[in-house]
């Protein structure tokens, strides 16, 4: 019996999407519904940010003679380090937007030892200009509104006034001089 159920339910459906179809392709304005459609539903495409994002003022602060670790705490994590080029970090940033061109700049960092010896690479943005191009796109779409209130709009919330605190009357306590051991007594 639940054979023949579950052969009915799929006759049905076949039957439904059959007739759907049916009605549909007999529809001559389908094929200008789904281009109005198409033409006011975009869909979602995300920004893609790789790598390390390394400002002018980031280059400027390097020094020949630095140590890995001070390079390291200036530029961050190298984005490719190699075994055959161990003497070289690279630090590679690509901002894909969609309907733009793809943004990548390098730099290449080059040690003697454990000295940094010599920097080369594309001409970095500062990190003002950088923020700049983020939301130059943002505000091509529509306007920012104006984040300054004026006088008249200020004075509609008056400045309540903070009671001054009380003076204490209770002297502060002497500061400790002995403090606990840090370890148990040994056994």
């Amino acid at each position: 019996m639940p054979v023949q159920a579950r052969y009915s339910a799929r006759l049905g459906l076949v039957v439904l999407i059959g007739a759907s179809m049916a009605a549909l392709t007999g529809c001559g304005s389908l094929d200008g519904a789904s281009s109005r459609i198409a033409n006011i539903v975009k869909p979602y495409r995300v920004d893609v940010v790789q790598g390390n994002f390394v400002s002018r003022e980031q280059v400027e602060a390097l020094q020949p003679g630095m140590s890995r670790q001070q390079v390291r705490e200036i530029l961050g994590t190298p984005l490719v380090t190699s075994l055959f080029h161990a003497d070289r970090w690279e630090y590679v940033f690509t901002l894909k937007r969609p309907g733009e061109e793809v943004q990548t700049r390098k730099l290449t960092v080059f040690f003697k030892g454990d000295a940094l010896e010599r920097s080369e690479g594309d001409e970095m943005p500062t990190e003002t200009e950088f923020v700049a191009t983020l939301g130059a796109r943002d505000n091509a779409k529509g306007k920012v509104p104006v984040l300054e209130a004026t006088p008249e709009q200020l004075a509609k919330y008056p400045v309540k006034e903070r009671p001054a605190p009380a003076a204490t009357t209770t002297p502060a306590l002497p500061a400790t001089t002995s403090y606990p051991p840090l370890e148990a007594p040994a056994r």
